[in-house]
């Protein structure tokens, strides 16, 4: 019997704690040692006696469905023995058994991960800080990683895939189970720039008690954590302890005293627990010495800027030559245009074929599969790709518009 289904039979018992699998399997030398144990090494254990009933179920149906699923929803399983789970998180205390893994192969240990947390109630100022804070993350480098929540968390994610960047997205359910339904395009499109990550297998609904326990997860394979907008009594706040816990750094934006809404934040700057910030150059700098490889640079700081513009002797203005004619050219109005040799990394096969497709037309995503020969669910996820990077416009009547005329060169 494969090794895996011992850990997914072990990770099912309904009243195991977070972290107790895993210590459990360390005690007794694997999973496999865990589930051949009988009663009596149970109660050697000192284990609560429901768990000790649970662990004398040897059933294996569940983690037969369970792999199953993920066959069919291509996730993968790694659990905390293999090579691929990541380091950081291993370290944590009570760090996840196994963890279900939907995209991208991602190295956390060698870049720069930064956590993106905060309200699902964000103010405007919450929510452009987050969009900038994921932004000028991805373009310097950094992966980010958050939830997939309305508010903070979504904005930050949404920003950074615009940006070209790479994101996570841990979440407090399966995989498969999209909530809340407002962020179904990320389900989609993390998976194809990032990974998707949960602790719990395909099918399980998203729970309230559940985010507490994710959260560690979104602090163990990060940096740092940065708080956008937070009340007192928030989940955000969890997090930041909890980072602090496992000596992870933790970044706060301030917001406006006397706002319930920044409360939590304003605390945490307060007390010392988070270093101020005002932008990702804030965060990053802290990380730049480690990890120069792995991040690209950034714009000069202001202070760089003021101290260079103090130094530099101003020239007399150049004479104006004659204002260059501009160039006719075949675009329509407000679009780009641009060849396939112009755009080699720039687009997947699927999003070439798509935009070839739709030319100067409006056109339904039914009317694209018809003409691309494109699976539905490929043309769907590469429309919300395209639309997010701001290479397509949605119309109403679910029509798609290219931004971008992209034509083969002549």
């Amino acid at each position: 019997m494969s090794v895996l289904k011992y850990w997914l039979w072990l990770t099912t018992r309904p009243s195991i704690r977070p972290g107790e699998a895993a210590a459990l399997a360390e005690r007794l030398g694997g999973a496999e040692q865990v589930y051949v144990a009988d009663r009596a090494e149970y109660e050697l254990l000192g284990l609560p006696s429901k768990l000790r009933e649970e662990l004398c179920h040897k059933e294996m149906d569940w983690p037969e469905r369970i792999l199953e699923d993920c066959a069919r929803l291509n996730i993968r399983i790694l659990t905390i023995q293999d090579a691929a789970y990541p380091e950081r998180l291993r370290q944590i205390d009570a760090p996840p058994a196994l963890l279900y893994v939907k995209g991208k192969n991602l190295p956390f240990d060698e870049r720069v991960v930064i956590g993106v947390v905060g309200s699902r109630r964000a103010s405007p100022y919450g929510i452009e800080k987050a969009a900038e804070l994921g932004r000028d993350l991805a373009r310097r480098g950094a992966v980010v990683v958050s939830g997939v929540a309305q508010g903070v968390d979504a904005a930050a994610l949404r920003s950074a895939i615009r940006a070209g960047g790479t994101v996570c997205s841990v979440l407090g359910g399966g995989i498969d189970v999209v909530y809340p339904s407002s962020s179904a395009d990320l389900y989609r499109v993390v998976p194809q720039v990032g990974t998707l990550i949960s602790e719990y297998p395909p099918g399980t609904a998203t729970e309230g008690w559940h985010y507490p326990i994710r959260n560690r997860i979104i602090s163990g394979l990060s940096l740092g954590v940065a708080a956008v907008e937070a009340s007192v009594k928030s989940g955000t706040l969890i997090t930041a302890r909890t980072a602090l816990d496992q000596n992870r750094d933790v970044f706060a934006f301030p917001g406006l005293a006397g706002n319930p809404g920044s409360q939590g934040t304003n605390l945490l700057i307060q007390r010392g627990e988070a270093k101020l910030i005002q932008s990702a150059a804030d965060i990053l700098v802290e990380y730049e010495g480690l990890y120069s490889a792995r991040l690209r640079p950034g714009p000069p700081r202001k202070r760089e800027k003021e101290e260079r513009g103090a130094q530099e002797i101003p020239q007399p203005p150049r004479p104006k030559g004659p204002e260059p004619v501009p160039k006719a050219v075949d675009n329509s109005e407000g679009r780009a245009y641009s060849t396939f040799q112009e755009q080699t990394g720039e687009f997947t096969a699927e999003e070439k074929a798509i935009l070839l497709a739709l030319g100067e037309e409006r056109l339904r995503p039914d009317d694209l599969v018809e003409r691309t020969g494109l699976p539905a669910s490929g043309v769907l996820a590469s429309l919300t790709m395209l639309t997010m990077r701001g290479i397509l416009a949605q119309r109403p009547g679910n029509f798609f518009e290219a931004l971008i005329l992209l034509r083969e060169k002549d």
